[in-house]
């Protein structure tokens, strides 16, 4: 009995092990690559609150589109995983597989791309403030020769994850963000003789750290032992009909998911331009706090994807149980660590995106300091979702997952944001309490989805 017990601790440890090994560089690549947004926002925000407002409203229409084309990318994850579990060698399925992902992005996020035009007229019909919506759409357009490009390089990160190859990527992508941030210094400021193209500097500056991005990682997946194996340039112009159908079949879910999450958050800013200018600029700094803390267990969620997947083709079905428990855990455990210290000091964080000395930053910094408190407190449901999200991913459990976010976040957290804040005296502070309770039953549903599957592994779905 003994004997067995030390054995059952061995295979949890050895799956934490190696959860941690790739789960660790890929959440501090995910901190590192969303930096190049927050870089943006952290220099745009000594601009003033109308160019920050300005850059809040035409970041939630490139979120659209670049949630559209995260589909394909997170779809390389579970085929990927899934057919090096079944088969280690099986380098046409993987090549195939990452091929076909990476055609669905380069045709989708372009064409998405189209609606970038119309940036300030969506704007303005959703009843946003004139000048915020007139500085959104050149941003925009400024951003969009990168976007392709960000989406691709995040399908090309799940294949080397799946393939246990996460810390070039991370050292590429902090290189990356350095290029981005000297960019943004030269264009966004007028540096060095450049002009000063203040928010349409810095949707250049992104654009163009995003494509040497995507370069460097190509450039690595042609030099590396391992990823070379797989020759995944190979017949780059050929169609796999097999692997485009499955791509299509996995992505559609996953990125109306990935909707159904971020353009809750990011909506909810048109709910602040209907109360003030000031909420607006302060709830895209609390957002953005926010999804800083989330960037870590989002890594350790998709590295517990790639080893839910990995076991699950192997049919090692008490390893996908271990999988995903330390998954959970694991996410759970990263965004506390970023949770509490917001929690324990809101202001002096609020401190970090606006100048405390200008008189006119006072009544935002107020905000963001009453906001950070309930984004600190939604943290615990929000690692929980993701990491049991991801679970099911690997697992290419996707519709299911799809509905159950749909009916979280727009059924119950997008209707109570909206009432709370717009005709509760909580105003601004309403519209979190309404995003804390989409978040708690999204926990609660996806959590409980996961354990049926995982203790009933016969029910599971194919995708």
């Amino acid at each position: 009995m003994a004997t067995m017990s030390r054995t059952n601790e061995g295979l949890w440890w050895r799956e934490f092990r190696a959860l941690m090994s790739i789960g660790v560089p890929m959440g501090l690549t995910q901190l590192v690559q969303f930096s190049i947004n927050t870089v943006d926002v952290l220099m745009i925000g000594r601009l003033g609150p109308e160019p920050l407002a300005g850059a809040s409203l035409g970041l939630v229409i490139v979120y659209a589109v670049f949630l559209m084309g995260f589909g394909p990318a997170m779809a390389v994850s579970p085929m990927v995983s899934q057919a090096l579990g079944t088969d280690p060698n099986d380098t046409k399925s993987v090549r195939r597989s990452v091929r076909m992902a990476l055609w669905t992005i380069g045709l989708g996020v372009p064409a998405l791309s189209l609606v970038f035009f119309f940036c300030q007229e969506i704007a303005l019909f959703f009843g946003q403030p004139a000048i915020p919506a007139s500085l959104a759409e050149p941003y925009v357009l400024a951003l969009a020769p990168g976007l392709p490009f960000m989406v691709a390089v995040m399908a090309l990160r799940n294949f080397l994850a799946a393939i246990d190859r996460t810390r070039v990527p991370l050292v590429l992508i902090v290189l990356t963000t350095a290029a981005n941030a000297f960019f943004n210094w030269l264009l966004i400021y007028g540096s060095w003789g450049f002009p000063r193209l203040e928010l349409v500097g810095a949707g250049i500056a992104s654009s163009l750290a995003n494509l040497i991005g995507f370069l460097a990682l190509v450039a690595y997946i042609r030099i590396d032992r391992r990823a070379r194996e797989f020759h995944l340039f190979r017949g780059f112009s050929r169609i796999s009909g097999r692997h485009l159908r499955e791509v299509l079949e996995l992505s559609w879910p996953i990125g109306l998911t990935a909707i159904f999450e971020a353009m809750l958050f990011n909506a909810c800013v048109f709910l602040m331009g209907r109360i003030g200018v000031n909420e607006m600029a302060a709830y895209q700094v609390a957002l953005n706090v926010a999804a800083m803390a989330f960037m870590m267990p989002f890594g350790l969620s998709m590295a517990g994807a790639v080893r839910v997947g990995l076991a699950a083709g192997a049919g090692d079905e008490p390893r996908v149980r271990r999988a995903a428990a330390l998954s959970v855990v694991s996410c759970i455990g990263a965004i506390m660590l970023v949770a509490i210290p917001v929690l324990s000091f809101p202001r002096g964080v609020a401190e970090l995106y606006l100048d405390a000395s200008e008189p006119g930053n006072e009544a935002v910094l107020a905000l963001v300091a009453s906001f950070l408190p309930i984004a600190a407190a939604f943290a615990l449901f929000d690692a929980t979702q993701v990491a049991a999200n991801q679970a099911l991913r690997g697992l290419k459990d996707v519709r299911v997952p799809m509905l159950v976010t749909g009916l979280s976040y727009w059924g119950v957290g997008f209707p109570m944001a909206a009432w709370l804040g717009l005709r509760t005296s909580l105003g601004a502070v309403g519209v979190w309490w309404g995003l804390l309770i989409s978040l708690v039953l999204a926990a609660l549903l996806l959590g409980g989805r996961l354990v049926v599957l995982t203790r009933l592994p016969r029910a599971r779905p194919a995708l």
